[in-house]
């Protein structure tokens, strides 16, 4: 985050403190996964006491929310960067997710027992989705309604009210699926030793979609 010469001192040390606790949180999230991450643990990392760093933290939840937030812009910020074509997106989304697998996890994952995460960062997801469903209702339908897309007539809640027209939510649908599936499993290392490519895979996933 920029500093500005307005910040005082005792803000400029928070900050740093809140910096260092995430840069520990994540490497508990490497070790164990975000289901093990402890608040105690990192303050015993950093030599403070547990009540101390509750200062900066007030509970576990709200350092996974810091952690979920951050995942989530950096991949609005790599979505936006791409050209707004379904496949630049879709490589958008590989790139993000092969340079941080921990991240990548967090965010689409198993939820993490008992955690629930606020509006501003389903705001964040609806955003993302919002960027796909435009690169799709750009292109022609080309193609018959099936029963699937007069369900998502009736059925638009997750598209938080976007005007694409069908097919474009179904093809949106099966992109999302489709390719976290194919990156999912690449990440979690199920590829590992099957002799095949995971990027020609995507590619090939990509093309059967029409892309």
């Amino acid at each position: 985050m920029p500093r500005t010469s307005a910040e005082t001192p005792r803000e400029r040390y928070r900050a740093q403190v809140r910096a260092e606790v995430k840069e520990r949180a994540w490497e508990q999230i490497a070790a164990a996964g975000a289901s093990g991450l402890s608040l105690n643990a990192i303050a015993k990392q950093m030599g403070m006491s547990g009540p101390a760093l509750y200062r900066y933290y007030g509970s576990r939840d709200e350092l996974i929310t810091e952690l979920i937030r951050d995942a989530y812009r950096s991949l609005a910020d790599a979505v936006r960067a791409a050209d707004g074509h379904v496949t630049s997106l879709a490589y958008a989304l590989r790139a993000w997710a092969l340079a941080d697998p921990h991240r990548y996890f967090l965010v689409y994952g198993t939820p993490v027992p008992g955690y629930h995460a606020p509006d501003d960062i389903t705001a964040i997801a609806s955003e993302i989705m919002a960027r796909l469903l435009d690169a799709f209702a750009e292109l022609p339908a080309g193609e018959a309604r099936t029963p699937f897309d007069a369900h998502l007539d009736e059925h638009r809640e997750w598209t938080d009210g976007h005007p694409a027209p069908s097919p474009a939510p179904r093809r949106a649908l099966a992109f999302w699926t489709r390719l976290h599936g194919a990156l999912s499993l690449e990440l979690a290392g199920h590829f590992t030793g099957m002799g095949f490519d995971p990027a020609l895979l995507f590619a090939a996933e990509l093309e059967s979609l029409g892309e």
